[in-house]
């Protein structure tokens, strides 16, 4: 018997997640055959970005020993009792745009983006470069990532993500989409 149900609290995110503005595009779940290590993937961006560049990709992944340790912890204790809040799985923020052919300095990026995720959601900026011939300029693509640990116990108690926490990456996803017009230009 599951003491945790991960498949419903990826729904209840997805729910929660269109609630704060978010339109919910698709969700995958992906699990390794040789480890049983699992994600579950959904991929979303704001109501008014339909046709943007903009998207954002939420990743969860279950680590078996996690969830193994948890179940054990939970069989182990009285009825009604819950285990020490010490078992968490990553879940991961990813904000995806296009090769962009006027691609933003990273550190104003990033300095701009700190204020708009705030110290709750530390915003990691990156950029890859192409070049789609040797002749040609580099084409920049941005990668915006942000990690949070989302507490079993909490899952399993029926607590989604932080309200505050969905709001803040509605206002990443919307910053992001109002300079990507220049960024694309």
């Amino acid at each position: 018997m599951a003491v945790i149900d991960i498949a419903g609290f990826v729904a209840d995110l997805k729910d929660h997640a269109v609630e704060h503005g978010f339109h919910v595009h698709d969700e995958r779940h992906f699990v390794e055959s040789y480890s049983l290590r699992q994600t579950w993937e959904v991929d979303l961006h704001p109501e008014e970005g339909c046709e943007g560049p903009v998207d954002l990709y939420l990743a969860l992944e279950v680590d078996p020993r996690v969830l193994l340790g948890f179940e054990d912890a939970v069989m182990n204790l009285p009825d009604d009792d819950e285990p020490d809040d010490e078992y968490f799985f990553p879940l991961n923020f990813t904000w995806a745009l296009p090769p962009l052919p006027k691609g933003p300095d990273l550190l104003l990026l990033a300095t701009e983006l700190a204020g708009v995720g705030g110290p709750d959601l530390p915003l990691e900026v990156s950029a890859t470069d192409s070049f789609p011939s040797a002749t040609d300029a580099p084409e920049r693509s941005l990668r915006i990532v942000a990690h949070e640990r989302v507490s079993l116990v909490r899952i399993r108690a029926g607590e989604e993500v932080p309200c505050e926490t969905l709001e803040r990456c509605l206002s990443v996803s919307r910053y992001l989409l109002e300079q990507a017009t220049y960024w694309l230009d």
